[in-house]
């Protein structure tokens, strides 16, 4: 999709984050023409976007307890695909309670964003090109301040216990309507879960399913595993393709991963 619909380039993470398109360069408060973020909100210059105890007296130490005091929540879009991180971006920037919206197409742009924008809230796609979005969570959450991170994801689904395990609060589909997911960010930032129809449990797998993962995190191949339980590889393919269906997987190796982080495998 890079490219598409009029886009050139991938989104920046460098500040320029308040410019909607066509906007001929003029900065806004998130992308939606309001005065800029900086003014009168406690953002000096060169301050990478916190909050000044100059300006309120006090800084709030959670999120929770800065919505509270009526600050308003910086948030780091991950996607790699340029023209729905605009979308993300765009939509969400015209939210009366979000102060910046930046964006970020890998996991490395993430990690800079991150420290220079400290965001309340990251937004990770759950398939990053060749990165897994979940491994992304946990560089994430290892910053300090760590934002709150939502899985998102546009073709897959992971377990809430998955998420979870990777220190996700919520996953919602790039198919939800606007306001569900800009309810649920705001949610998030609130210092709350969000998963649609959450179910903590691991997720359910035949007995046969469960087979064949015991021998992919052994090593077999899918022609070894058809040989031994006496059946055809493309059967082996089938249940191996609803293995990462159910995991939110995208490759043997990551279906093992999170198999174990949710206790599938020992």
């Amino acid at each position: 999709m890079s490219g598409s619909a009029g886009v050139s380039a991938r989104a920046p993470v460098t500040g320029e984050e308040g410019i909607a398109p066509g906007a001929s360069g003029r900065r806004s408060a998130g992308v939606s023409g309001r005065a800029s973020a900086t003014a009168g909100k406690g953002i000096a210059p060169g301050a990478r976007g916190r909050p000044s105890a100059g300006v309120s007296g006090t800084v709030p130490a959670t999120v929770e307890e800065g919505l509270l005091h009526g600050r308003r929540l910086r948030i780091l879009v991950v996607d790699d695909h340029d023209v729905v991180q605009w979308g993300f971006r765009l939509m969400l920037g015209q939210q009366p309670w979000v102060e910046r919206c930046v964006g970020a197409a890998t996991g490395a742009e993430a990690i800079a964003a991150c420290r220079r924008y400290e965001p309340h809230v990251a937004i990770v796609d759950l398939f990053l090109g060749g990165e897994s979005g979940p491994e992304v969570c946990e560089k994430l959450r290892a910053e300090a301040p760590a934002p709150r991170v939502l899985l998102i994801s546009g073709a897959g689904r992971i377990s809430p216990r998955a998420a979870m395990a990777a220190g996700a609060v919520g996953f919602v589909s790039k198919d939800a309507p606007a306001g569900e997911i800009a309810r649920l960010v705001q949610l998030v930032g609130a210092g709350r879960s969000a998963f649609v129809d959450e179910d903590p449990g691991a997720p359910s797998l035949s007995d046969r399913e469960r087979e064949i993962l015991t021998m992919i995190a052994g090593g077999s191949t899918n022609r070894e595993i058809a040989k031994a339980l006496f059946l055809s590889p493309h059967t082996v393919k089938e249940h191996t393709s609803a293995l990462y269906r159910k995991l939110g997987a995208r490759n043997r190796a990551e279906a093992v991963q999170l198999a174990q982080r949710i206790g599938l495998l020992s």
